[in-house]
């Protein structure tokens, strides 16, 4: 049987299944995966890990494996303090242990503190646009979903995000640093007015952090004043471990004892563990690659600029540009040039990942010629 028709054959048998009315009509995420020369479609590291740092998880692996009889440690204290030693570092705060938690990407992540914070009868609130999971996070846990404005700018209204707390009392309030499809990053200020309103937990997903401009601080450095205040990380982005799937939190001790109680028992297997210890003890070589990729982020945005389109100011490893009256047009002309980017944002607005300085350059000559067809013709001046 072909996939096509497996696929029509499935869509029929899920209508006669007593699913969840929320549920149907609804597709599984996922961006496409397509197989492309240039993919610079979900923000992942264009770097792999070098054959050192291969090696060095392929030992740790290889260890772990002779006790894969057994159920891997369901508290996982070592990955917590290697998780702990890293932020501490990253941010200058003194985290403990205790205040550390994992799960099998940060999406797993967002999900468990839904489950323990969210759930029938409350709401959570975020600002549109921003990551496209999350209203899928609070569906799948019967929690209401609130999506308020941001500015033009794409930076937060202080003003409506008051007015919106204050209408809906969240019992979950979702900020982005920087900010999926954006890039923007939110001034530590903006987090604490939006701390000073919240009736429940402030989670801010700082997924992209390590890409962030220098002297653009963490909201890791407000833990030790808001207790209320939870920091979401990955080690998918920076750390080039978007196949290891490990994400993480950082919040006081009670919320992540609040977590650990919605938890599936030993979620986190002992191979994910080991694969992250083993590559947070190479960080520094993992994360050498963010620099390149910072200044070729910039170059991009400057060009994009140049060329007379719009650049949304980025402190992430992507950038949205645009605006187009067909953004799907331009899609396709890339994608039929060999470069995959992402159809996502505001309307208009598209994402391109920032890939090598070959991918980028692949990605700007293809955008030229798109230019030629579709847009306007002085673009092909600026490869």
């Amino acid at each position: 049987m072909s996939a096509d028709v497996r696929g029509g054959s499935a869509r029929s048998e899920l209508a006669d299944l007593p699913l969840r009315d929320e549920l149907r009509g609804e597709l599984p995420y996922g961006a496409p995966q397509l197989v492309v020369p240039v993919q610079l479609n979900v923000n992942e590291n264009p770097y792999p890990p070098s054959g050192n740092v291969v090696a060095a998880i392929a030992a740790a692996v290889a260890e772990a494996a002779t006790t894969l009889n057994r159920y891997p440690d369901r508290e996982f204290l070592p990955l917590r303090a290697d998780l702990a030693a890293f932020l501490n570092a990253d941010a200058d705060v003194e985290l403990q242990p205790s205040q550390l938690w994992a799960a099998n990407g940060s999406n797993e992540i967002m999900q468990q503190l839904l489950q323990a914070f969210g759930g029938p009868g409350r709401t959570a609130v975020s600002f549109a646009p921003t990551y496209s999971m999350y209203p899928e996070y609070a569906r799948n846990t019967h929690t209401t979903w609130v999506a308020g404005r941001r500015n033009t700018d794409f930076s937060l209204d202080l003003r409506h995000a008051a007015e919106l707390i204050a209408e809906h009392q969240p019992s979950v309030i979702i900020l982005t640093s920087p900010n999926n499809p954006t890039g923007t990053a939110l001034p530590l200020d903006d987090v604490r007015v939006v701390l000073d309103a919240a009736p429940g937990v402030v989670v801010v997903d700082e997924a992209y952090a390590e890409f962030r401009r220098a002297g653009v601080p963490s909201a890791l450095t407000l833990l030790a004043e808001h207790p209320e205040l939870v920091v979401t990380r990955t080690m998918s982005k920076a750390f080039a471990l978007a196949g290891g799937r490990l994400g993480y939190l950082a919040a006081a001790a009670a919320v992540v004892d609040a977590v650990r109680i919605v938890r599936l028992p030993y979620h986190l297997s002992a191979v994910a563990q080991a694969t992250a210890r083993a590559a947070l003890a190479h960080s520094a070589e993992l994360l050498a690659t963010v620099d390149t990729l910072r200044v070729e982020r910039d170059d991009t945005v400057s060009w994009l600029r140049a060329v007379g389109l719009r650049a949304a100011e980025s402190d992430s490893n992507f950038v949205l540009f645009g605006t187009f009256a067909d953004r799907h047009a331009v899609w396709q002309g890339l994608l039929d040039r060999g470069v995959l980017i992402r159809e996502t944002g505001p309307d208009g607005w598209l994402r391109v990942s920032i890939g090598t300085r070959d991918e980028m350059r692949a990605f700007r000559t293809a955008l030229s010629e798109v230019a030629k067809d579709l847009l306007d013709p002085r673009m092909g001046d600026h490869t």
